[in-house]
């Protein structure tokens, strides 16, 4: 149970990301927080009850320069005619 003050979200919560950070292993890649969930640094989760939460990061977007032309090759090794 948290002993902080306020205290943290329970693992239930929409908000026990908010949670404090009680071991953090940035060189693996993860934190657990005080109600006992490890957060990955994709986002994913692992919930107390073994549930897996899938990463919920939006990917960065290409900048449409680097774009161009990503269509017509992919056409051409699909055996495209375009």
């Amino acid at each position: 149970m948290c002993e902080h003050e306020p205290p943290c979200p329970p693992w239930e919560a929409p908000d026990h990301e908010a949670a404090r950070v009680v071991a953090s292993h940035p060189e693996q890649g993860w934190v657990l927080l005080c109600n006992s969930v490890v957060i990955f640094e994709d986002t994913g989760e692992i919930l107390p009850d073994l549930r897996v939460v899938t990463p919920h990061r939006s990917l960065p977007k290409l900048p449409a320069s680097r774009m161009e032309g990503r269509t017509t090759r992919a056409a051409e090794f699909m055996g495209s005619s375009e």
